[in-house]
């Protein structure tokens, strides 16, 4: 791996691990319109085992948006996320306001290089892989670094808020 961003698919995901030094490899693949799960898609088109392969799903915890970052192989388990920040109730955040917050759209919702940064919490599954894919900012390109760089790259902690 290395710092290796593909010159016209640049995302602000991208930019922002190139700028922290953060090793990285952009996974470009071909996204097929009308499919609604993206994760699994980019898993088989990555030719990745779906448990390596993250969703970046936005909720919101006690009124706070918060970047849930879990297995496209799984689920969110939202009162594991809400007990994870010490919070009473997670829901799902609006996808319009995901949408404005992040700066991306649905699908291509990174945890990295958000238009405004919210809290991000991974499934801690991730630390069970040597690599980890989540979206780089647009349908059709994944990132793949060490869960160790994504901690660092979010500022995220981890907590275990999947469910199989």
């Amino acid at each position: 791996m290395g710092r290796k961003p593909t010159g016209s698919r640049s995302t602000p995901a991208l930019a922002a691990l190139s700028a922290a030094g953060i090793d990285f490899t952009a996974r470009p693949y071909q996204h097929q319109d009308g499919v609604s799960s993206y994760g699994l898609e980019a898993a088989a088109a990555l030719g990745v085992a779906p448990a390596r392969v993250f969703k970046t799903l936005m909720t919101s915890v006690d009124g706070s948006l918060v970047a849930a970052v879990v297995p496209v192989s799984g689920t969110l388990d939202l009162k594991a996320l809400a007990a994870a920040l010490g919070g009473r109730k997670a829901t799902m955040a609006d996808p319009a306001v995901a949408q404005r917050k992040t700066g991306y759209v649905l699908g291509g919702i990174s945890p990295i290089g958000q238009r405004r940064p919210s809290p991000v919490v991974l499934d801690a599954t991730a630390l069970d892989h040597p690599t980890v894919f989540v979206s780089g900012g647009q349908r059709g390109l994944d990132i793949e670094l060490t869960p160790g760089d994504l901690i660092t790259a979010t500022k995220a902690r981890t907590a275990p808020i999947a469910a199989p």
